[in-house]
């Protein structure tokens, strides 16, 4: 009883030894690269908080369930341009097209401008006179497939680039993604994990420093940059049809209405999620509203869209706006064709 008594007076008084040095919230925050592959890039999934893996019809969906591509009936293109926060642009331009009655393909470009800053050294620190923007881009490859009249998955294999100022990386990663009908009260399960790849190193000319021959015979001295990871996803999320012409509890063949949920897993932020609602007329006519979950700035989003029929093709305009609480107000607004 003694020794045991001893041991445990050991235990404590080495856990709480030790307990100072342990934060009271342990993070991986701040700690990957290329955070911008985490923008939301969908209007209508914007403008429904966010919550689209399960949600996700066509192209537009592509960055977060790849087996999106899936719902496409014969060709899509979509478009969309974003004037983001603290003066940062990005834009998407998507194409897919069915290739076999269970086989679908498609490209995502994304493109994202910081607008100019000016360079700034130790010497020279409101300014060199010069000035430089940080260019980013993503080029997904997606094939899809379906698998039954339920099933649905996807891949996609993505190019990454990001330059700043002189100095870049670039790498490959990829994506992978499912779609099921469950079949259980008209519930559809989607999940997805994206930005999987390497960990990611930047280099360039801006990290090389002249010095003086006695130093390096070749008059320069480089700076070596940390290896970083990819802000892998994780997404999984419910969608139903509680009004409309498919639903299982309101049957209706002019109004309908959409509820979506997303939980969002990052590797390099805490959980949070979204929540949306989609009511429909006639399938033309969409008003849309959504909330983040757990997130450090994005709250209420709103948005609406029409799909227009225009001979054998079907235009579609989506609009959205989030709110980023103490950052500013965002506009989306995307174009999409069915052809």
């Amino acid at each position: 009883m003694r020794i045991r008594y001893i041991i445990l007076v050991l235990c404590i008084g080495f856990l709480f030894g030790q307990y100072r040095d342990i934060p009271d919230v342990v993070t991986k925050v701040a700690t990957s690269a290329a955070n911008w592959l985490k923008l939301e890039t969908s209007a209508r999934a914007i403008g429904m908080g966010g919550s689209f893996v399960a949600s996700g019809r066509g192209v537009a969906g592509i960055p977060y369930n790849p087996s999106s591509i899936g719902f496409i009936e014969k060709r899509e293109a979509y478009f969309s341009a974003v004037n983001y926060l603290a003066g940062i642009q990005h834009g998407v331009f998507t194409f897919g097209t069915k290739i076999s009655p269970s086989d679908f393909a498609g490209f995502h470009i994304f493109y994202l401008n910081s607008g100019k800053m000016a360079v700034t050294n130790e010497y020279y620190p409101d300014g060199t006179g010069e000035d430089f923007s940080v260019i980013s881009m993503a080029v997904r490859g997606t094939y899809a497939r379906r698998l039954t009249d339920r099933l649905k998955v996807g891949a996609s294999l993505n190019y990454i680039r990001d330059q700043i100022y002189e100095a870049g990386m670039q790498t490959v990663s990829f994506d992978l993604g499912s779609n099921f009908d469950t079949g259980i009260y008209g519930v559809i399960l989607g999940m997805s994990i994206t930005n999987f790849g390497p960990e990611v190193q930047y280099n360039g000319e801006s990290l090389h420093i002249t010095v003086p021959d006695t130093i390096d015979v070749d008059e320069r001295v480089s700076k070596i940059t940390d290896k970083f990871p990819l802000p892998l996803v994780f997404r999984l999320g419910i969608e139903n049809e509680v009004m409309g012409p498919n639903s299982v509890f309101m049957k209706n063949s002019v109004h309908s209405l959409r509820v979506s949920i997303d939980g969002i897993k990052p590797s390099d932020y805490n959980v949070y999620g979204g929540i949306g609602l989609e009511y429909g007329w006639q399938e033309v006519a969409f008003v849309r509203g959504g909330m983040h979950l757990n997130h450090d700035t994005a709250g209420l989003s709103l948005g609406g869209g029409l799909n227009l029929r225009l001979g054998r093709m079907a235009l579609a305009v989506d609009y959205a706006f989030v709110d980023y609480d103490v950052l500013n107000i965002t506009h989306q607004v995307a174009i999409g064709l069915q052809f």
